[in-house]
């Protein structure tokens, strides 16, 4: 409603425009709808800063970062809630296809008492070698790094007997002793929901943007790279792990 008034004045040649006529003087409505993203941007000015700073952060292109800020009426918080739904959308299209390139990326933390490495896939060679895929399996290898509960990829990789075991176990927790099976076995899920959710690297916030998790920063790569894009393994290398403790001596 605020745009309406530069919008109509923008679209009127020379003449006033009257709300309720079916154009402005001289223009046929399709002309009218022709000009109306033009109008809509002259209308919402969009600065180039801003736009950059968007694409920044999401990776989206420099014109679907303008659109998006245009239609959120120059709301960065709006457009970069859109633009990243948009690559959510776009990422679960593409899912389904398959991802036999890729790299592997490694990560030494600061010491070299840490490392990792980690398997990152795409569809095709020429996307494997681009820098900003190159960024993201470099972003999820110091993912990894960051994150010491982290045993999986995702829910697929966790067993089911893992699961059952651990329910058999807090299912004997002395808190629960004597309540209704109904309300331990609702109790029990929600608990091995929260410890399985710290094992698994697609669910954890992203380290460097804890507004989205690792599987949104990923999709977010699928939207920017035009190709499925799966995190396929990983390994965490801690200095001395291998060594026996003193029972095992």
């Amino acid at each position: 409603m605020m745009l309406l008034p530069i919008v109509l004045a923008l679209l009127a040649p020379t003449s006033a425009f009257f709300v309720g006529s079916a154009a402005p003087q001289g223009m046929s409505a399709a002309a009218v709808a022709a000009r109306m993203p033009a109008v809509l941007a002259q209308a919402t000015k969009i600065d180039a800063k801003v736009v950059k700073k968007l694409r920044d952060a999401t990776g989206a292109g420099m014109m679907d970062c303008k659109k998006a800020l245009v239609d959120a009426d120059g709301d960065e918080e709006v457009a970069t809630e859109a633009l990243r739904a948009k690559g959510l959308a776009t990422a679960d299209k593409k899912a389904s296809r398959k991802a036999s390139e890729g790299i592997i990326e490694t990560y030494i933390h600061t010491g070299a008492k840490l490392g990792v490495m980690v398997e990152v896939n795409c569809e095709t060679d020429f996307v494997a070698k681009r820098p900003e895929f190159q960024e993201l399996a470099k972003a999820i290898a110091m993912q990894v790094a960051a994150c010491p509960s982290v045993e999986a990829v995702s829910q697929a990789d966790i067993s089911p007997e893992y699961i059952e075991k651990e329910k058999k176990i807090e299912s004997q927790s002395e808190d629960l002793q004597g309540k209704p099976d109904n309300i331990v076995a609702k109790i029990v899920q929600g608990r091995i929901d929260k410890l399985v959710k710290t094992k698994l690297l697609l669910e954890q916030p992203y380290i460097r943007d804890p507004g989205m998790n690792v599987d949104e920063l990923v999709k977010s790569y699928v939207g920017k790279l035009g190709e499925n894009i799966q995190v396929a393994r990983f390994i965490r290398f801690n200095v001395g792990e291998m060594q026996p403790t003193e029972a095992e001596e």
